[in-house]
């Protein structure tokens, strides 16, 4: 005999999607311009630097931390790349004698000048046993100052075209290179936590961390592994938006952390730890991009958007706590 539909169940289950699309829909109703192509690929590109950052931040949250540093570290990247990817031409260029470099060079610099604070942030949380709190931000506020002293706080403009392609390109006429990048971050992190030890370990971890090292885990190793793949998100998402824009700036990446931790909070990523899920997390991105997308269209004010954002933190926190005293 089969089992009757649980309807609360699958409420439970499938409440983010749920909620996406109810949000698809009253946005269509509220705005004409919300669902044209224009809008939606904005709004898509948009969140994908979002969406990369946040596919670092979960594997922080999910072993139980938090990682504050993204977003100094996407504005350090970004100056970074610029400053090596200036037109060989160009009068005002950063270091005048630098030769044309190749644009794969340019993107493993900056990757490694982005990573190396993932690095640092993992010895501090995983061997000196400051809280990922402290740790995070206190690399954040060095990768911040480091990225206006490294350009004396003016922006690096006159990026050469080879370079801009990363994120100004078109795959099959229509997908930006972008959102193409965010896609295959997706997998990556997808892959990496339900198809690898290194994830399964993140999971063990989270969940109970002495348990963890009953079972052999190496958890101070795996630790720096979670801050160094979210540094290296980052990192990316720094180059990708520079790349776009054709100039970086002090300012760039102000505030991603914090989209970042309330997609993946909203997403169903538990602050308590060990519970995680990538498509949940994907859902939680859109509907955040959505949300602010929608606001913009609306006229609402910007700082009421930022409150907004900072009261769904709050509810998504209070909803994962809950359901944790009735686990327990």
């Amino acid at each position: 005999m089969s089992k009757s539909f649980d309807f609360k169940k699958f409420l439970s289950k499938n409440s983010i999607w749920i909620v996406l699309i109810v949000m698809i829909i009253a946005m269509t109703f509220a705005s004409p311009v919300f669902m044209t192509s224009g809008n939606l690929f904005n709004m898509l590109i948009t969140e994908s630097v979002i969406g990369i950052l946040t596919m670092g931040i979960v594997f922080a949250i999910l072993s139980k931390g938090i990682d504050l540093s993204p977003g100094a570290i996407v504005a350090w990247t970004a100056a970074v790349a610029a400053s090596l990817a200036q037109n060989p031409d160009y009068s005002d260029k950063k270091f005048k004698n630098l030769p044309d470099l190749p644009v794969i060079l340019i993107v493993l610099i900056a990757l490694a000048a982005g990573t190396v604070f993932g690095l640092m942030n993992g010895l501090l949380i995983a061997y000196t046993k400051i809280p990922a709190f402290i740790a995070t931000l206190g690399t954040q506020l060095i990768a911040r100052s480091l990225a206006y002293i490294y350009t004396n706080s003016y922006p690096i403009p006159n990026l050469k075209s080879s370079f801009k392609t990363l994120g100004q390109a078109k795959f099959f006429g229509f997908l930006p290179s972008i959102v193409l990048f965010f896609i295959v971050f997706v997998c990556i992190a997808g892959f990496m936590l339900t198809q690898t030890r290194f994830g399964k370990n993140v999971y063990a971890i989270g969940g109970n961390d002495q348990a963890a090292r009953v079972a052999g885990i190496n958890v101070e190793k795996n630790l720096v592994k979670v801050y160094t793949w979210g540094a290296f998100c980052a990192s990316m998402g720094g180059i990708l938006l520079v790349s776009r824009s054709g100039a970086s700036s002090t300012t760039m990446g102000l505030n991603y952390e914090l989209d970042a931790i309330a997609a993946a909070t909203v997403g169903g990523t538990s602050h308590s730890g060990g519970i995680a899920r990538i498509s949940g997390v994907i859902a939680g991105i859109l509907i955040l991009g959505i949300l602010k997308n929608g606001m913009l269209l609306l006229g609402v004010n910007s700082y009421l958007q930022q409150a907004l954002k900072g009261v769904i933190i709050i509810v998504a926190v209070v909803f994962d706590m809950r359901k944790n005293v009735k686990k327990s």
